[in-house]
């Protein structure tokens, strides 16, 4: 108990961490937004910290089933660290505001091709966006999708190396897929196969969708600007974080329908073995 505890706690300060860092990055933050990031922040920890206390499942996905979430987290986490040095590096550069905004320069150019994602949102930019403003979005496009391909990476080798999640213990469908139903109807392995085929089609047509929905908006909501660092900062990590979170989500939800099958087959297996005539 007392580890679940510290557990949960230690993820909510992190919550707390990750929601205030824009703030704490960024100069000339207004009293107004520090106000309403640290009640935002307030209410993110507390949902975690409940979330992870409880012994019974809530909203989380993949809570017991490491590092899913971790990975997810962390690729959030880095996104707008970074995000957050190239915006400040506008105002008040540093050599480390510097060196990434150098990076996200780089990358972005080498994502800026026609009809790519990153172009896409360039164009989702208002009309009379200056040079200096097109080259921030495209540093940070850049760099944001670049850590969400990483982070995909990096969890299929996790999932190849480390057999995930065989290795973590017993996988508990209830607790892991809260918002999945095993009684719903229909066979569990199908509808899982096919819940992870519809997340890997969003999640790829995500990046190209969210910037057409931007620039479609734009006469009613304004367009996708970086006037407001704060908000361009969220905006492009969650263009380039919701993608990569349900590619994951489907390959998890694929990796999981081939689990039980497996299963199955080996049950199935023994029966016939034991109902042999000796």
């Amino acid at each position: 108990m007392v580890h679940r505890v510290l557990g949960a706690l230690l993820r909510a300060v992190l919550v707390v961490v990750l929601i205030i860092m824009p703030s704490m990055l960024l100069p000339n933050v207004s009293n107004d937004a520090a106000q309403v990031v640290a009640l935002v922040a307030f209410f993110g920890a507390a949902l975690t910290f409940f979330e992870y206390v409880s012994a019974y499942p809530g909203l989380v996905e993949f809570r017991d089933a490491p590092p899913f979430n971790r990975v997810r987290f962390t690729s959030l986490f880095m996104t707008i660290v970074l995000l957050s040095l190239i915006a400040r590096g506008t105002d008040s550069p540093t050599i480390v505001t510097e060196f990434v905004t150098a990076i996200g320069a780089l990358i972005g150019y080498v994502l800026d091709f026609p009809y790519s994602p990153v172009r896409l949102m360039i164009l989702a930019m208002p009309e009379g966006s200056s040079a200096q403003e097109l080259e921030l979005m495209r540093e940070a496009a850049g760099m944001s999708y670049l850590i969400s391909l990483l982070a995909l990476s990096i969890f299929l080798i996790a999932l190849r190396v480390g057999h995930w999640p065989s290795r973590s213990g017993s996988f508990n469908v209830w607790i892991n897929l809260p918002t999945f139903d095993p009684t719903a109807g229909g066979d569990v392995v199908e509808r899982l196969k096919r819940d992870a085929r519809f997340n890997i089609v969003v999640g790829f047509l995500l990046p190209f969708l969210i910037p057409a929905v931007l620039k479609s908006a734009s006469s009613l909501f304004g367009g996708l600007g970086v006037t407001t660092d704060q908000s361009m900062i969220w905006a492009v990590a969650a263009w380039a974080f919701l993608p990569s979170s349900l590619f994951m989500r489907g390959i998890a939800m694929g990796r999981i329908a081939s689990m039980i099958a497996e299963k199955r087959r080996q049950t199935y297996a023994r029966v016939d073995l034991d109902h042999l005539p000796a």
